[in-house]
């Protein structure tokens, strides 16, 4: 059994290259997730993907859909993980700084985050659940937060990288796990 990881292709909507306030990194995300893809090509590696699965964001679907000709089953479950900031402020911050206080917040689990790491574990675990017990070759299109976690809970269920591995996958890059 096979499992494709695909990142979304590259978003047309760039990141913010200006100071922003949390209000304006929240519409910015609104932006980034409603965003149109610059395609690439894709190396599926010959293999014949018997099912798809998708998260439901268009980024990804827009990727699902020009790499795979049959039904995509588009799935909430694997949307990116949800962050917000750590507080609402009227005072303009590189963006990193913030993503550096959001990124933070989650990890301490702080009560400002929609979601918190737990959560995530549970929710790629139960998905996955869901998709290997189908036992067919199955290529996923997702989002890099997502797939970091997927990575690991498949390689802890058995399955191993079929060629180059990631910490922090590429936009439109296939990444296979075989058990």
């Amino acid at each position: 059994m096979k499992i494709g990881l695909l990142r979304h292709f590259k978003v047309t909507r760039g990141y913010p290259n200006r100071l922003v306030t949390s209000d304006e990194l929240m519409k910015w995300v609104e932006e980034y997730d409603a965003s149109e893809v610059e395609a690439n090509e894709v190396d599926l590696r010959g293999i014949e993907w018997e099912k798809c699965y998708s998260s439901d964001l268009p980024r990804a679907i827009q990727t699902a859909e020009a790499v795979y000709d049959g039904e995509i089953e588009r799935m909430e479950a694997l949307r990116e993980i949800r962050l917000a900031p750590l507080f609402r402020m009227n005072v303009r911050l590189p963006l990193f700084v913030h993503l550096l206080f959001i990124r933070g917040a989650w990890l301490f689990n702080h009560k400002s985050q929609p979601e918190a790491r737990q959560e995530v574990i549970v929710r790629i675990r139960s998905t996955l659940d869901e998709i290997v017990k189908e036992e067919k070759d199955v290529l996923i299109v997702s989002h890099g937060g997502v797939m970091m976690f997927m990575r690991k809970e498949l390689m802890r269920r058995g399955f191993r990288p079929q060629g180059a591995a990631f910490k922090r996958p590429e936009n439109g890059k296939l990444y296979v796990f075989e058990k």
